[in-house]
């Protein structure tokens, strides 16, 4: 699998947090390679299972979430403009005069307006999303017409490769762990597994872990590996809790995890020589392992992070090679791994 052009094929579909299914349709056609009865359940999951086919074989839950930041049309504003809600955490710092797009029953253009520094009584104000509009070029009259309260807006911006392997696009939170899982499927020699794997592509979890809730309660698992993001090096951040990008998968720590599925999978790293780095959490996770973990009876749970530079921006920022590193380790885990 080209793990570039699989991460480009999912960054450029749309999903904002409960409108995800252009996006879920991409992953599920990957997905259905490996488990060919996959499928979008009612709370808008891709959800696939691959039968190890050993008898009374444990089930390893893989979930990465398909939903993306964005926001909502809230109403149409007496001059056209619109005005909008967020879905998820945007960085509200970088939003004003950004061109997006409209999602309806087309797509429409448009611009989220701002003042000009002439006339602006305190331009280094960071803008709360409430005081967003987003300039379509409309009358009020022509607005009614084409958007509807609910649709979703999300900021253009385009998949670009920069230098030494590594991209730039919105939604890399968590298409890239998306495309983790669908790389670790392609890496495992599926008559070496000692798990039956379910895999979950899980929608909304940027607006309170929705999609996961109903997915573990019906899948059931023993264990789970959750593979999301986190903090990347920046010049201005602390080295103490980000890794650096290329440094390979960050193997969660955490109160909320499982410590021995955190030591099984770090022998295993050191085993296999995946790179990775050591990510502490102290309480929760901010992932959806929180969820997973208190489904049903309890499930053992641990957190696979991939480093991204410029969370919740149109342009975060993934080296390939950890995102390889992540399959690596999913797939050397899950007991399929060729070379394990």
């Amino acid at each position: 699998m080209d793990i570039l052009e699989t991460l480009k094929g999912l960054t450029d579909a749309t999903g904002v947090s409960g409108l995800e299914r252009n996006a879920a349709e991409i992953a599920l056609s990957g997905l259905k390679k490996y488990a060919p009865d996959a499928h979008i359940d009612h709370s808008g999951n891709v959800v696939g299972v691959i039968r190890c086919g050993v008898p009374g074989a444990k089930t390893l839950m893989l979930d990465a979430h398909i939903d993306q930041i964005g926001f909502i049309v809230t109403c149409i504003n007496s001059d056209g403009s619109l005005k909008i809600g967020s879905c998820g955490g945007p960085d509200m710092k970088i939003m004003l005069a950004q061109s997006v797009t409209v999602h309806g029953n087309e797509e429409i253009r448009g611009v989220i307006s701002t003042l000009p520094p002439h006339v602006s009584s305190d331009h280094t104000k960071v803008a709360e999303v409430g005081e967003l509009s987003v300039d379509i070029g409309m009358s009020k009259e022509q607005a009614e017409k084409a958007v509807l309260p609910g649709d979703r807006v999300t900021v253009n911006s385009a998949f670009r490769t920069l230098s030494d392997g590594t991209v730039s696009a919105p939604s890399i939170d968590d298409r890239s762990g998306v495309c983790a899982i669908l790389a670790a499927l392609e890496m495992m020699d599926m008559s070496r597994l000692k798990y039956d794997i379910a895999v979950c592509f899980s929608a909304q979890e940027e607006t309170g872990e929705r999609g996961v809730k109903p997915a573990a309660f019906s899948i059931q698992p023993d264990e789970a590996l959750v593979v999301d993001v986190s903090f990347g090096r920046t010049p201005d951040s602390n080295e103490y809790d980000t890794a650096l990008l290329g440094s390979g998968v960050m193997i969660g720590v955490s109160a909320a995890l499982d410590r021995g599925m955190t030591n099984v999978l770090r022998e295993t790293a050191e085993r296999c020589g995946i790179p990775f780095t050591i990510e502490v959490m102290p309480s929760s996770t901010g992932t959806n392992a929180d969820s997973i973990a208190v489904s049903g009876k309890g499930v053992k749970c641990c957190t696979l992070s991939i480093p991204i530079r410029y969370m919740h921006t149109p342009v975060e920022t993934v080296k390939l090679c950890d995102i390889d590193s992540t399959a690596r380790l999913i797939a050397a885990y899950a007991g399929g791994d060729t070379n394990d």
